[in-house]
């Protein structure tokens, strides 16, 4: 399994994850503007330390397994994890919202005498 293989499986999974969740959490959805700033954010602190540890030896790829595409010595590969937690914890944290909000209601409406 190539590492663009194991990251589409990666990405992909997250996906899905998020998209259950927004389903899930009806209309408390992630701000896909703070999604956005957090890719960018993300793929640049990516591509400064992930070139700073390669460059240090810290860990190395196999060339054999990447697709040969790199921003500074970090493979294109490697951006599939922030990208994937930049989708998946939003959506995760709308849905804990949605879920907290309605658990609150549901216990302010119990305490309620009228």
């Amino acid at each position: 399994m190539t590492y663009l293989e194991l990251s589409a499986w990666f990405v992909g999974a997250a996906v899905v994850a998020a998209i259950v969740l927004s389903v899930v959490s009806g209309r408390h959805r992630a701000h896909l503007g703070a999604v956005a700033v957090t890719v960018v954010v993300l793929f640049i602190l990516t591509a400064v330390f992930d070139t700073v540890m390669i460059a240090t030896s810290l860990f190395h790829y196999s060339a054999d397994h990447l697709l040969g595409v790199h921003i500074g010595l970090a493979p294109l590969e490697d951006f599939a994890y922030p990208l994937a937690g930049a989708v998946l914890l939003p959506t995760l944290w709308a849905a804990l919202r949605a879920r907290r909000r309605a658990h609150d209601d549901v216990r302010t409406a119990d305490e309620d005498p009228s």
